[in-house]
């Protein structure tokens, strides 16, 4: 028997499009699914924007305050895609009211902020998914099983990137993303947790890293208004930028392998190149984003001089079957967020986890923060454990 859930979005700028969308095609793809969601509310402070979405996309109601959301009893679970700095405030309240919780990354602008939603959400007893889309690709999990099968040896060292030019032109509005108290650590929290969770994913716990940031466009022009995106604003009043443009990390993963982590938000002719190389003692695997359904493998006995496959992902490697039928039918971006969509109704539903966790949130964050410090210090800086996982001290 399908049952309805009642869903709602908080915050409706481009992600909380990609939520709605999701919702709306995951009985598309999941016809097993016991749940359907229902688009019951939609909530944005911008005046206009969340009635726009209640016609568009068809939610019950609309409202300018999220706290009506956490009241309504016909609201069983929550998409928070509002920006970084309201999502503890959002995320525990709504964790506290009973809501199921699918919020975006960064959980917050720290590790206390993660822990903080992380933990109302197991007081509460509620399922908690977060948006670390990426390691929903198939040929992420793909990578991750020849990984753990062993199929390239023991891993000696991982580099994983994440270079972007949304905020490369010196014109883009300076919106809240560059602000310390609303943006948090800028690409840190943007980019760079999404690589310290890829890296996770991919390899095991992080045990320790060092750290350097730089800020390459120092000021913005301001918005004259509220905008979606990354909107120019050319000859807005200037104002210093606060966070972080670029990152560079080093890592030492409790397996004892080695990485490298690297993101810039401002990286003129780079659209999206995020991916990863991961080298093992009989082999190696790498991903590029752009090419998103296809992985590059070395597998073999030479060693030296062995040659690199590029293989297609298909039926059989993560959720590829639920959109495609054979291999080499390509799937993209919004494709991820079904996948998610799917895996936290599917934990909604079976009240246990399946999918990218709060606690991965919280182990990303702690990351992120550890990177904050370094960066200041010139130190290396250890991670606390899977069972200790607090933010390092001073990180804000």
């Amino acid at each position: 028997m399908v049952r309805a859930l009642g869903v709602a979005v908080v915050g409706f700028g481009w992600m909380g499009r990609v939520h709605t969308r999701a919702y709306a095609r995951v009985a598309h793809h999941y016809p097993g699914l016991p749940l359907r969601p229902e688009l019951m509310t939609v909530a944005e402070e911008v005046p206009g924007r969340a009635e726009e979405a209640a016609e568009r996309y068809g939610f019950a109601s609309a409202t300018r305050d999220w706290r009506e959301v956490a009241a309504d009893p016909a609201v069983r679970a929550v998409s928070v895609t509002a920006p970084n700095f309201l999502h503890r405030e959002i995320g525990v309240a709504m964790a506290e009211a009973g809501k199921h919780l699918w919020i975006e990354k960064p959980v917050g602008l720290t590790g206390a902020d993660a822990r903080a939603v992380a933990d109302a959400v197991a007081r509460a007893g509620v399922q908690g998914t977060a948006g670390f889309n990426y390691r929903n690709a198939p040929a992420v999990e793909a990578a991750r099983d020849l990984i753990a099968s062993d199929g390239i040896g023991a891993v000696t060292h991982v580099r994983v990137r994440l270079f972007s030019d949304y905020a490369a032109h010196p014109d883009a509005a300076l919106t809240w993303r560059y602000e310390r108290a609303r943006g948090g650590s800028g690409v840190l929290g943007d980019l760079a947790s999404h690589g310290a969770d890829l890296a996770r994913f991919l390899v095991g716990d992080i045990a320790a890293l060092t750290a350097g940031t730089a800020v390459f466009v120092p000021r913005r022009p301001r918005p004259a208004g509220a905008g979606v995106g990354h909107a120019l604003a050319a000859g807005g009043e200037p104002g210093p930028v606060e966070n972080e443009d670029y990152v560079h990390c080093l890592l030492r993963f409790a397996s004892g392998a080695r990485g490298v982590l690297e993101a810039c938000r401002v990286s003129v002719g780079e659209q999206n190149n995020y991916g990863f190389e991961v080298h093992g003692t009989r082999g190696a695997v790498s991903w590029d984003f752009r090419r998103m359904n296809e992985l590059a493998v070395a597998r073999g006995t030479a060693y030296q001089d062995q040659p690199v496959s590029t293989v297609y992902v298909g039926p059989g490697d993560g959720e590829f079957a639920a959109f495609q039928p054979g291999a080499a039918n390509a799937m993209g971006y919004d494709d991820l967020k079904v996948v998610e969509a799917y895996r936290f109704l599917r934990s909604v539903a079976e009240s246990r986890p399946y999918g990218a966790t709060l606690e991965d949130a919280v182990r990303s964050a702690a990351a992120v923060d550890a990177m904050v410090v370094s960066a200041r210090s010139g130190a290396w800086v250890d991670l606390p454990s899977a069972q200790t996982c607090r933010c390092p001290k001073g990180s804000y």
